[in-house]
């Protein structure tokens, strides 16, 4: 597998694939009703990984569309990560028990540290640390809230708890296919000194060749959803473009 990773994004919510904007859960797109049929497609196309979110999950708290996860992983033939609404050991152990190979964990890594630790030290690698930042702060509860932690500061502390992947998401840059912030997610690999996934604004091929090239310094992968829906970005063609980098 290739140390840059294209993940493709199907974000769920009431059963549907959707996408919002900035995470506004008034701003929805439905693109698809069955998130499994889109998680075949990205597969068939090349895709080496699926990227999952529970919308609804991150904004109850606690995993909502398990059914629908547990669906994908078992038919998909590629691994799977999911986020949204991971708050107790148990909820993890059940993703993980569906055949998701590794685990988002996003509001909880500021509000509960017992747990985020818990989690890190029981099952290492098959879990990753999503950070959504809002100008530089920790945004938490499915965006809604913005917290007084710096993302760097937070990634520096959960490195230090054996943290190995974050995944970042500027979100002035979400669904506004603007293009990634490329600075800030070479800061937080930096800061760090663990690999960061880039989420968020990811728009054309150029924006994942200009990720690419920064693989050597953390950067091992990007979260691609809007660009892959419009028709901006081809799974296919991006997958053999950087193949050839």
């Amino acid at each position: 597998m290739s140390s840059f990773i294209i993940y493709p994004a199907i974000d769920i919510r009431d059963g549907k694939c959707v996408r919002l904007m900035q995470g506004d859960y008034n701003q929805e797109t439905i693109y698809n009703d069955s998130p499994l049929k889109v998680a075949k497609s990205w597969e068939e196309q090349g895709g080496k990984f699926i990227h999952l979110v529970d919308l609804d999950g991150a904004k109850a708290g606690h995993p909502v569309n398990d059914d629908i996860i547990g669906a994908i992983a078992a038919n998909a033939n590629v691994p799977v990560q999911v986020g949204g609404g991971l708050r107790t050991l148990a909820d993890v152990e059940k993703l993980l028990g569906l055949g998701v190979s590794r685990v988002i964990i996003g509001t909880a890594a500021i509000n509960d540290h017992a747990f985020t630790e818990a989690v890190l030290a029981k099952y290492g690698d098959k879990v990753a640390i999503g950070i959504d930042a809002r100008n530089g702060f920790v945004a938490t509860h499915g965006w809604l809230n913005t917290s007084e932690v710096r993302a760097e500061d937070l990634a520096k502390e959960l490195a230090a708890k054996g943290a190995q992947t974050f995944i970042y998401t500027d979100i002035s840059r979400d669904g506004m296919m603007q293009g990634p912030n490329v600075e800030g997610i070479l800061s937080m690999a930096a800061t760090s000194g663990r690999t960061v996934i880039a989420s968020g604004g990811v728009t054309s091929l150029d924006d994942l060749v200009r990720l690419h090239a920064h693989s050597a310094s953390g950067i091992g992968g990007a979260i691609v959803g809007k660009a892959l829906y419009t028709g901006n970005i081809d799974l296919s063609e991006a997958l053999k473009a950087l193949d050839q980098k």
